[in-house]
């Protein structure tokens, strides 16, 4: 830094959609992940999914120069439940309302309702040295005023866990199903390199599709037809009243997804043939890609059809991804169903900080017990993996994808 350059000073907004979309975006300018976009992010504020009485209050940390220009943002936010974080902490908050320390307010890192790895710090490689200090003193000062019990920064990249665990973060790590292109010149390839009686399965289940009369259809941006959104959120809800309750995105999100988010939105929807065409679509799901990734969503049906579920948030998707050259494709959290469809475990990265020490030990302990329980149910998952002797990809099985 230049002798008479003042270091960058850091901030807290109240909101994404309160920055400038442009200097957000070249923050993340070479990063294959949707979601931290400002658009994403802004969306989910004036959709209503954060903010308000959601459990979400937006404290974004901004770091700018003395020009104003952004260097730096980090999408934090005070929490008040951990619903929609898909890092658990329930035994966490028991063991800290044990210690007669309330756990609540905490202070989350994260992408909303989103298991997706990606950047959680953003700034520029090159601002790197420039701009990490400040964003990790920004943060301890956020925990500090908002009188939080912990920080937890949920679905980084392996390079930040790293570096936050030289701050005072302790490391956790978790498990999901990622779906690698090793070079596959076609589905068909792909499935060449599955073991007989995984490849036979995937068969059979797309066929059953088929033969259930069911047209499938893949449309992504301004070719997403207007007629299907309606649907599309009608679907994603009904899975929620059925199993969990109230849907995390409200209508507003869904609507607001063609005009701020088209060009990454991709839907796969099964439809009816029978049905008017306003209401043919019968289960869909919805996902967001950007570059080399692609990362599945959400789901919904109102038909009981054997296979659709894999053909729509596994096959169609994959299918595209390798006419497209992508290289990842995510599913989403859990299930490991995905295996036999070639999707491998693979080791995902959150960090957490904790203000009360006795409770800090008690988390190293239990995080160092489940990281050696975690590495055997990888290492059995991999054993009984899909692919043939040799044929198995030989790209590292660690979340997330290298800038650029």
């Amino acid at each position: 830094m230049n002798r008479d350059e003042r270091p960058p000073r850091a901030r807290v907004a109240d909101g994404v959609a309160s920055l400038p979309r442009p200097a957000w975006d070249a923050l993340v300018a070479d990063v294959d992940n949707p979601f931290v976009e400002h658009a994403f992010l802004a969306l989910l504020e004036t959709a209503g999914a954060v903010g308000g009485k959601t459990g979400w209050s937006p404290r974004i940390v901004v770091v700018e120069d003395d020009a104003g220009r952004l260097l730096g943002a980090v999408p934090a936010y005070r929490r008040t439940d951990s619903f929609g974080e898909f890092v658990f902490d329930h035994a966490i908050a028991d063991a800290s309302h044990r210690l007669r320390r309330p756990y609540y307010p905490k202070l989350t890192v994260a992408v909303p309702f989103t298991p997706a790895t990606g950047p959680r710090l953003l700034r520029r490689d090159e601002d790197a040295e420039r701009v990490d200090p400040v964003l990790h003193a920004a943060l301890a000062q956020l925990q500090a005023d908002e009188g939080a019990s912990s920080t937890h920064v949920l679905f980084c990249t392996d390079a930040e866990a790293e570096r936050l665990a030289g701050q005072g973060f302790r490391r956790r790590a978790g498990l999901q199903f990622h779906w690698r292109n090793d070079g596959y010149a076609s589905f068909d390839d792909f499935l060449a390199r599955l073991r007989s009686e995984d490849r036979k399965q995937i068969r059979r289940e797309r066929r059953r599709v088929v033969e259930s009369g069911l047209v499938v259809e893949v449309c992504a941006g301004s070719d997403v037809p207007p007629s299907w959104w309606p649907r599309v959120y009608a679907l994603y809800a009904g899975i929620y009243d059925r199993k969990w309750g109230r849907p995390y995105l409200p209508p507003a999100f869904f609507d607001g997804i063609a005009s701020t988010l088209g060009d990454r939105a991709v839907v796969a929807v099964a439809r009816d043939p029978g049905r008017p065409t306003d209401d043919d679509v019968v289960a869909m799901t919805l996902s967001f890609e950007r570059g080399r990734a692609l990362y599945g969503r959400s789901w919904g049906s109102d038909v009981d059809v054997p296979g659709l579920h894999f053909e729509l948030c596994y096959y169609a998707l994959l299918e595209r991804a390798i006419a497209r050259g992508q290289t990842l494709v995510e599913a989403g959290a859990q299930g490991e169903h995905k295996l036999k469809r070639g999707y491998l475990p693979c080791l995902t990265h959150s960090v957490h900080r904790f203000d009360d020490e006795r409770l800090d030990h008690a988390v190293a302990r239990f995080f160092a017990e489940e990281q050696l329980a975690l590495a055997a149910e990888r290492a059995a998952l991999a054993a009984h993996g899909p692919f043939r002797n040799g044929a198995a990809p030989t790209l590292p099985l660690v979340a997330g994808l290298p800038r650029g």
